[in-house]
Formats: C-alpha cells, sequence, structure tokens
C-alpha cells in the first residue's frame, strides 16, 4: 500500500513540505519497503483532484492531507466513494478542528505514528455533492465561517483570533435568520434562530464546541439548533458557555440525533461544509454511515478512552 502526502504549500506558515519531508525521508531510511509520493497542490480544488485520480486506479492507498481543515476537507471530498482510500491529518492549518477528538496536535505531527497508524471507519455528511467530515451548519455561525476567511488574511490573526472578529462582525451585521427545519422526514417547524449545526463530531471554528457529545462512528448526526430568545447582550454572555460545550440543555436549545435533516430559508443564507461556504435558500444533510476510513496515530489514547468510556456519544447535561 502507498502512502500520499498532500502538500498545501501555504499551511504551517510556507513551510508545509521543510516540516514533513525530514520525517518521511527519516521513516524510509529505517524502513526500505515504504512506498510514498509527496503531491504538493496548486491551486484550490487541485487536492480533490488529484486524490480522485489516484483512487481511480484502484490500488490501497493512504492519503495525508499535510495542512488545515480546508485541506482535509479536499482530500476527503476526492477520496469518497472509492472502498480503496484511506484518508488521515498532518494538521499544519490554524483551526485543526476535525482531529481534536482523536488526539493532540503532536500526536498527528508524528509522521511514524502516523504512518503506523489504525484506519477507523467513520461517518460523513452529505450535503449536495460535498461531503463533510466534522460538521455543517447554517446560520450565526456558519455566516461566521463565510467572514473568517477574510479576517484570516490578516496578518497574525490564528485560527482562533479570526474566528473571534468573525464572531463580533456577524454578532452585529448577521443575527437574525429564520429557518424551517425537518428532522427525519418529520413535520417541518419553523423557527427564528442563531444557527443550525449538523455535527458528525465535537469542534469547529477553531475550538469552539457546539456539539459536545458527537461521534464520528455511531450512525447518527448531533442536531443543535440554538433558537433566537434573548436580545444581543444576554446572548454575549453564551459566548463562552458555547465554547466550552454547555449550551445543550438550556431553554435556547433544541437537540436531536438523526440521519437526514432538510433545512429552508427564505432569504439567502450561508450554508458551511466543513468550512467550505456556499449561498442557499434550501439544503439538506444526510449521514452517509461508514463512508470513510480516517487514519488515527498510534500514539493517541483515542481507543483505549473510547473501550473505557472516557470519549463516548453519551449524553451528560
Amino acid at each position: 500500500m502507498k502512502s500520499y502526502f498532500i502538500v498545501n504549500p501555504k499551511a504551517g506558515k510556507g513551510k508545509a513540505l521543510e516540516i514533513v519531508l525530514p520525517e518521511i525521508e527519516k521513516y524510509k531510511q529505517s524502513n526500505s519497503g515504504f512506498e510514498y509520493e509527496i503531491y504538493v497542490t496548486k491551486s484550490e480544488g487541485d487536492a480533490t483532484a488529484y486524490v480522485k485520480s489516484v483512487c481511480e486506479k484502484g490500488e490501497e492507498a493512504r492519503f495525508y492531507a499535510c495542512g488545515g481543515d480546508g485541506t482535509l476537507y479536499e482530500v476527503a471530498n476526492g477520496a469518497f466513494g472509492f472502498k480503496n482510500a484511506a484518508v488521515g491529518s498532518i494538521p499544519l492549518g490554524s483551526g485543526n478542528d476535525y482531529i481534536r477528538l482523536y488526539g493532540t496536535t503532536e500526536n498527528f505531527l508524528d509522521i511514524k505514528g502516523q504512518i503506523e497508524g489504525t484506519d477507523f471507519v467513520v461517518d460523513v455528511i452529505k450535503c449536495g455533492d460535498k461531503i463533510a467530515m466534522n460538521q455543517c451548519s447554517m446560520g450565526f455561525d456558519a455566516e461566521i465561517c463565510n467572514m473568517q476567511k477574510q479576517f484570516k488574511k490578516v496578518k497574525l490573526m490564528s485560527g482562533e483570533t479570526s474566528y473571534f472578529a468573525s464572531l463580533l462582525y456577524c454578532f452585529i451585521k448577521k443575527i437574525k435568520h429564520e429557518f424551517t427545519v425537518s428532522i427525519d422526514g418529520g413535520k417541518p417547524f419553523t423557527e427564528k434562530v442563531l444557527f443550525c449545526v449538523i455535527a458528525n463530531s465535537r469542534w469547529y471554528g477553531g475550538g469552539f464546541m457546539p456539539a459536545p457529545f458527537a461521534m464520528p462512528n455511531d450512525g447518527q448526526i448531533d442536531v443543535v439548533i440554538e433558537k433566537k430568545t434573548v436580545n444581543r447582550l444576554k446572548l454575549l454572555g453564551l459566548i463562552n458557555l458555547y465554547k466550552a460545550g454547555k449550551i445543550i440543555g438550556d431553554d435556547m436549545t433544541i437537540f436531536k440525533r438523526a440521519k437526514k435533516v432538510h433545512v429552508k430559508t427564505k432569504e439567502p443564507a450561508t450554508v458551511n461544509i466543513d468550512g467550505e461556504c456556499e449561498t442557499v435558500t434550501e439544503a439538506e444533510f444526510e449521514l452517509i454511515p461508514g463512508g470513510m476510513r480516517f487514519i488515527v496515530p498510534n500514539t493517541t489514547s483515542f481507543f483505549e478512552d473510547v473501550k473505557s468510556g472516557k470519549i463516548s456519544n453519551e449524553i451528560k447535561i
């Protein structure tokens, strides 16, 4: 089985290749049978096209996204639908939210641990012709995600700092949304909401935790809808709770587990699919059970923590 390292040259402060290449070559020196190829992406969407072209050859392959959540998104969308592909993440971005459930950034930067890691079968979320490994959303937080791309262009802004800047901007400009939502084909309901998150895992936006009980392999998506029932001043007090994963259980929150969610809105709104944003008036989110193999480094305690119950989808409010 061959390993492919898909490198975003802008990641790691422009030093992505310098970071990963020496460790890959070091591993090769000690493991002569290790086959690998490095592909440096040229433009947006290039990683998806390249990964798909390799997968179509039919050989077993592992693809390591060397970059941020955007690089992982592109690699995952290229590999989706191919049973011969597994996807990993070498986190060199500013957010790196998807890996948080599995281990530390240091765990995932360990090239040896990655190459000798375990394929973990996970669910994905399908929205239109795209898939998300982590989460999708509409409303306040999706608008934040859309604006965050602009703030990330500002020098010295980290993923978390740019998220806060976007949050404050949208807090003033884009806080009112009215969605009609149907969950698993049930009766539609209309609510004035702050946001609607369809989560396969727990974190997004550089460390915010809207879905603290989500598990990416439990065959369901966690739907978190935060109703707009208080004024801006009171909403400010909720930000820290939102970041800490403590909004579920309050009177403003609707929490459901489902396999399919349909959202309609009269006014055009942003839909966020693992950080990739587009404007829609209607979106459907569908769970694809076991849709991807994700590589978990052998340096993490993830599998032991799942076995012991330390990490689970048990709802604790």
